[in-house]
């Protein structure tokens, strides 16, 4: 692959694709950790009878406390600080003091920080209260999916390799992956080139290149992979109202491998732990 003057390469539809050096990296890793702190922070208050108002100022308190800026507020007309998506809502869902949050449900928070002009994005889904051991397995199983894919990033790998692997690790359990939505380049830009496809075929597709930065955010259903935007022209539901998760990191391409610049600072990298083993 050719690296071009201004250390960019070029996607398969020929969008410049920005090269990060060791300082992008280091404002990337500044923005990464605001915006995984911020999931930390809110942990607690994801709880029965909480509104999703409620968490939406929750994260806004505390982006703004260490300095950071909502990217979501006002992009594109969206008018919250985070996308709080329950249950069936696959990603997008808009905060309101009319959703309140049940005993047993999931939640999707997708927080994204705006560090020094840099942009950090990441999201969990969290169990609220105790959930259902079939909504506790579609959590695990997405974040599971979500890392197997991480697990793929190194130079001379491939985007194919990426979603093929959050393909298959959700398919072993019966679990369709949405197509509609893919992951998406980032730096000083919120969403840039290249997309991160959640599905694919290993060697094909852009190839990775050192310095390249991209989120991974697959979405997994229970049901049919088909969703459908509702009337407020943001929030994204399935088809069938089957559950829906998501788990989201954002990752640099290193010489020989994988950085994950939104890694939990407290260790809660996944609020469900593994079938008889503690949260990894």
């Amino acid at each position: 692959m050719k690296t071009y003057a201004g250390n960019f390469v070029l996607d398969p539809q020929g969008r410049r694709v920005p090269l990060q050096d060791a300082a992008g990296f280091a404002a990337l890793r500044a923005a990464g950790q605001a915006a995984a702190a911020c999931l930390d922070h809110i942990a607690p208050f994801i709880r029965p009878g909480v509104t999703t108002g409620d968490l939406d100022r929750e994260v806004d308190g505390f982006l703004r406390a260490r300095g950071a800026v909502p990217a979501t507020l006002g992009y594109h007309g969206f008018p919250k600080s985070c996308c709080i998506s329950p249950n069936h809502v696959v990603n997008h869902g808009i905060p309101s003091d009319r959703t309140r949050l049940m005993e047993g449900d999931i939640v999707n928070i997708d927080v994204t920080a705006i560090v020094d002009g840099w942009y950090g994005d990441t999201s969990r889904t969290y169990p609220v209260g105790a959930v259902a051991p079939a909504a506790a397995h579609l959590v695990r199983t997405t974040y599971d999916a979500m890392m197997a894919g991480v697990a793929q990033v190194a130079p001379g790998r491939h985007l194919g390799d990426v979603g093929n692997a959050i393909e298959q690790t959700g398919r072993t359990y019966g679990y369709s992956t949405v197509r509609d939505y893919v992951g998406h380049g980032i730096g000083r830009i919120f969403h840039d080139a290249p997309d991160v496809m959640h599905f694919g075929r290993p060697g094909k597709g852009m190839k990775l290149v050192p310095g390249m930065v991209f989120t991974i955010e697959p979405m997994l259903n229970q049901g049919g992979p088909g969703v459908r935007t509702l009337a407020d022209g943001w929030t994204t539901i399935t088809r069938d109202l089957s559950l829906s998760a998501q788990f989201e990191h954002m990752v640099g391409v290193t010489a020989d491998g994988v950085e994950i610049f939104t890694l939990s600072p407290t260790g809660q990298h996944c609020p469900m732990p593994p079938p008889g083993g503690d949260i990894r």
